[in-house]
C-alpha cells in the first residue's frame, strides 16, 4: 500500500473540528448541541454584500487577477487609510482567506526547517500552516494568570537561533481575546528590528475591539519596520461572512509582495463572486458595526460573569475578538469535551467547547483548558453555562 508523507503524518487535527462526529451523533440521538467550539459569526451578513451577488450581472466566470479585482484593492486601500493604516493597492494581495495568506506569509519569507516563534495559546491552524511550509514552531508560552499578556521580551530573544525568521502574533487573539498594548507591539518591533525579523500580525479581528479605554495597534502603524512588517486579513469576521473565503496579504516589503504574487500566480486567482460581496461589503454603513460590537460586548460581559459563578472555573476579561479561554475544574478537557457530546444532556441539550491543548504545540499543557467563542444569543449563553455547570458536576462525580 502506498505510504502518506510526513507532513500528512504530522499535519494536527483541529481541536475546534475534531469532535464534529461526536456532534453530529449527539444530534441524531435527538440532542440540542450548544455550538461554543466555533467562531462562526451568528450576526447578518451586510445585505449590500449579498445584494451585490444576486444582482451581478455575468455571462462569463472569468479568471481574476492574481492580486485579486484591482477596483476591489483600491477601495480597500481606501478603507484602510480612512482608519488610519497607511496602506496602498501595491501593498495588497488578495488570497482566498486569511488562511491562505498566511501561507504565502510563511512561504515568501522561510526555507524548509526555518522556525517562527508565536506566543501560545495560538490559534491552531497556525501549526498545520507551519506543518504544510516545512517550518517549525517555536511556543513561547503566555498564561491564564497574567491573561495571556505579552511575554517578556527576554523569553522571546531566549528563543532566537539563526534560523528564526519570524515572530507571529494575533491582535486580538484567537483563542484568548486578550489585546496587545501600544508598548507590547512596540517592543515586539524594537525586537524585530534588532535581530532582523519579520513580524507577521494576524489582525482580522482588529474592529472588535469593546471598551472605549482599549485601542487597536496595527503593526502597520509602527515606523522604522515597514520592511519587517506584514499584515493578514480577512472579511470572514468583520463581516460575517466566513464562507466567502476572502483574505489579503499586506506589506510594505516589495521582496516579500513579489514572491507572494508568485505563490498568487501558482494558484491562479482568488474566487469572483467572493470578491464582488466582498467589495460591495466595503460600503456597510458604520452603524452596522456599532450594532455588532454592542451586541459582542453584551455577550463577552454575561458569558464571562456566568463562567466566574461556576466554582474552580478560572476565567480572564478578554479584550477583543469574541473568545475566552477557561479553565475547567477537570484534569483532561478532551475527555470531558467528547463525553458532554457522547454522554451527557441536561434536558436533552448539551454543549460542544473546544478543548484548549490543541492551541497550544508545547505538549502537555493546557490540558484543563477550553476555548469558548460567544457568538449565540445571550440567552443561549447563558443556557450553555448552565448545561456546561451541571455537567462539570456530573462529570467530576462519575
Amino acid at each position: 500500500m502506498p505510504k502518506i508523507s510526513n507532513k500528512g503524518k504530522q499535519m494536527p487535527e483541529s481541536p475546534i473540528r475534531k469532535l464534529v462526529p461526536y456532534a453530529d451523533i449527539a444530534k441524531k440521538n435527538g440532542n440540542k448541541v450548544y455550538h461554543l467550539n466555533i467562531g462562526q459569526p451568528d450576526i447578518k451578513t451586510p445585505e449590500v454584500a449579498l445584494n451585490a451577488v444576486k444582482n451581478a450581472d455575468i455571462k462569463v466566470l472569468e479568471y481574476s487577477h492574481s492580486a485579486g479585482f484591482e477596483s476591489y484593492r483600491i477601495k480597500l486601500s481606501q478603507y484602510y487609510k480612512s482608519h488610519g493604516l497607511p496602506i496602498d493597492v501595491a501593498d495588497i494581495i488578495i488570497t482566498t482567506g486569511g488562511s491562505e495568506a498566511l501561507l504565502f506569509a510563511m512561504g515568501s519569507t522561510m526555507d524548509v526547517g526555518d522556525e517562527i516563534i508565536i506566543p501560545e495559546p495560538f490559534y491552531a491552524n497556525y501549526n498545520g500552516f507551519s506543518v504544510a511550509s516545512g517550518v517549525n514552531v517555536v511556543p513561547v508560552i503566555s498564561t491564564i494568570e497574567d491573561g495571556f499578556a505579552l511575554p517578556p521580551i527576554a523569553a522571546f530573544e531566549k528563543l532566537i537561533t539563526p534560523k528564526t525568521k519570524a515572530i507571529l502574533i494575533c491582535n486580538p487573539g484567537n483563542p484568548t481575546g486578550y489585546l496587545y498594548s501600544q508598548e507590547e507591539i512596540q517592543q515586539l518591533a524594537a525586537m524585530v528590528k534588532k535581530h532582523d525579523l519579520f513580524l507577521i500580525a494576524d489582525e482580522v479581528y482588529r474592529e472588535f475591539i469593546y471598551d472605549s479605554k482599549d485601542k487597536h495597534y496595527s503593526v502597520m502603524n509602527v515606523p522604522g519596520i515597514e520592511e519587517n512588517a506584514i499584515m493578514i486579513d480577512s472579511v470572514s469576521k468583520r463581516y460575517s461572512m466566513c464562507g466567502a473565503r476572502i483574505g489579503c496579504i499586506i506589506s510594505k516589503n516589495k521582496e516579500v509582495m513579489a514572491a507572494a504574487m508568485k505563490f498568487a500566480q501558482a494558484r491562479l486567482s482568488p474566487p469572483t463572486y467572493e470578491q464582488i460581496a466582498s467589495e460591495a461589503a466595503l460600503e456597510t454603513p458604520q452603524s452596522y458595526f456599532d450594532e455588532v460590537i454592542e451586541e459582542y460586548k453584551e455577550r463577552r460581559d454575561i458569558l464571562i460573569s456566568e463562567l466566574q459563578k461556576i466554582e474552580g472555573v478560572k476565567v480572564g476579561t478578554p479584550k477583543g475578538a469574541f473568545y475566552c479561554i477557561a479553565q475547567l475544574p477537570v484534569t483532561n478537557a478532551d475527555d470531558f469535551a467528547q463525553w458532554m457530546l457522547e454522554s451527557y444532556n441536561l434536558n436533552g441539550e448539551t454543549v460542544m467547547v473546544a478543548p484548549a491543548a490543541g492551541f497550544y504545540s508545547t505538549p502537555n499543557v493546557g490540558l484543563n483548558e477550553v476555548r469558548i467563542a460567544y457568538v449565540l444569543k445571550k440567552e443561549d449563553l447563558v443556557r450553555s453555562v448552565h448545561i456546561l455547570k451541571a455537567a462539570l458536576k456530573a462529570y467530576n462525580l462519575k
